[in-house]
């Protein structure tokens, strides 16, 4: 996401006006990097059952979770890069490089669904634990393979722990209009976001899943961070920092945060008079308007204690988390499936504490080894030489045999 130098807009003004200038100039917020990759490795954590290690992570302190900060971010960098990508080369390339990045989505979700399934099978088969077909709801393709594997493709059937992604192809897979507008008038397109999911809460809409009920992570509701991560993106952040800078905010968002640590914590220490009010305030599937309060709140405070020039973001303590964040994908995928292969671990041999620490240490470890793998690999295009082909290098007929 290496910034380029300023373009200009398929009309063949400048995008100024639009924020993408703006946004870009700045180059690389690393504190994207750091909270995505943060929000990766809490999302492995929170996956794998009776971990008490998953106690440090913030579901377990508030409303929102790893998953809103992971929805938000993807909406800010999909904005920051394909606005650009418009502005330079005109909507229809930019939106041809957008189903490009969904295809992509898409292929990696049906390669972890296939793996994940199977390891799954394998190991209910193999080592007789066949409640886990129906814990991790992957017992229909075994009842109904054809069906479950048809409408998997499709999206609407999801194993156990696979929800974001899908949920994240099909934003993607329509942002393209809604960042034409951005654009143009972000303001309206952030006031039609928001319309949405209202009428979303109001209506009851949801994609259908299948064998019955709807999406875990309802995209009419969960488009809302999504388009905000966007918004800001595009001069949104700008415009709003004046006001999240203020005192009277940031006492505010403090109060919230602590409000909503009280109803958490004592929700999750079986408080009976507050467990009905955090199911309330922290309902997910429709994203709970307290979710995403306290999602912004936090995002306030974060904005006074880490700002964007902050030192220890180039300091090697925080670069694995930092480069987990950039490989966001790559990263993500191997951690649901550590998840899984951690709950094997601790059901099947071990479920003490110093196993439960092995596990999430060795599950971070090796997400953060294939993060730098692929940065690694990456490098190797930049770098690699230009060879000249000469014709006898080709061949006396000329061909490539």
């Amino acid at each position: 996401m290496r910034c380029a130098p300023n373009a200009g807009s398929p009309s063949g003004g400048t995008v100024e006006g639009h924020g993408v200038r703006r946004s870009s100039s700045l180059g690389r917020d690393l504190r994207l990097d750091l909270f995505r990759g943060l929000a990766n490795w809490a999302i492995f954590l929170d996956h794998i059952p009776n971990n008490t290690v998953a106690w440090v992570t913030t579901r377990n302190y508030g409303f929102s979770d790893a998953a809103d900060v992971f929805v938000f971010i993807s909406g800010y960098t999909a904005a920051f890069i394909y606005a650009r990508r418009m502005a330079a080369q005109g909507y229809l390339a930019g939106t041809a490089l957008l189903i490009r990045r969904v295809w992509q989505l898409y292929v990696a979700h049906v390669l972890l669904f296939v793996f994940y399934a199977a390891a799954i099978g394998y190991v209910a088969q193999d080592y007789g634990h066949s409640h886990l077909l129906d814990e991790f709801n992957v017992a229909g393709l075994i009842e109904r393979p054809v069906a479950t594997l048809t409408h998997g493709l499709l999206l609407q059937f999801k194993p156990l722990n696979l929800d974001v992604l899908p949920l994240y192809i099909v934003l993607m897979a329509g942002f393209a209009p809604l960042l034409m507008l951005m654009m143009r008038t972000p303001n309206t397109a952030l006031a039609a976001a928001i319309a949405v999911y209202l009428l979303a809460r109001h209506f009851g809409w949801n994609f259908p899943a299948y064998p019955a009920g709807g999406w875990y992570f309802n995209p009419f509701t969960w488009q809302l961070p999504f388009t905000m991560g966007a918004w800001a993106a595009l001069g949104g952040a700008a415009r709003a920092q004046a006001l999240a800078r203020t005192r009277t905010v940031l006492i505010a968002s403090i109060a919230f945060v602590v409000f909503a640590f009280v109803v958490t914590v004592g929700a999750r220490l079986d408080v009976s008079t507050l467990s009905p009010l955090f199911d309330v305030l922290s309902e997910k599937t429709n994203l709970a308007p307290y979710r995403i309060v306290h999602f912004l709140a936090l995002a306030v405070i974060v904005v006074h204690l880490v700002p964007r020039d902050w030192n220890g973001l180039r300091s090697s303590l925080v670069r694995p988390i930092i480069v987990c964040g950039q490989r966001s994908l790559e990263v993500f995928c191997i951690g649901i499936f550590l998840s899984f292969v951690g709950h094997f671990i601790l059901e099947m041999y071990s479920d003490r504490m110093l196993t439960q620490i092995g596990v999430s240490v060795g599950g971070l470890l090796l997400m953060t080894a294939v993060a730098l793998y692929r940065t690694w690999s990456r490098t190797l295009d930049v770098r690699a030489p230009k060879l000249s082909v000469t014709p006898a290098a080709i061949g006396p007929k000329g061909g490539n045999e």
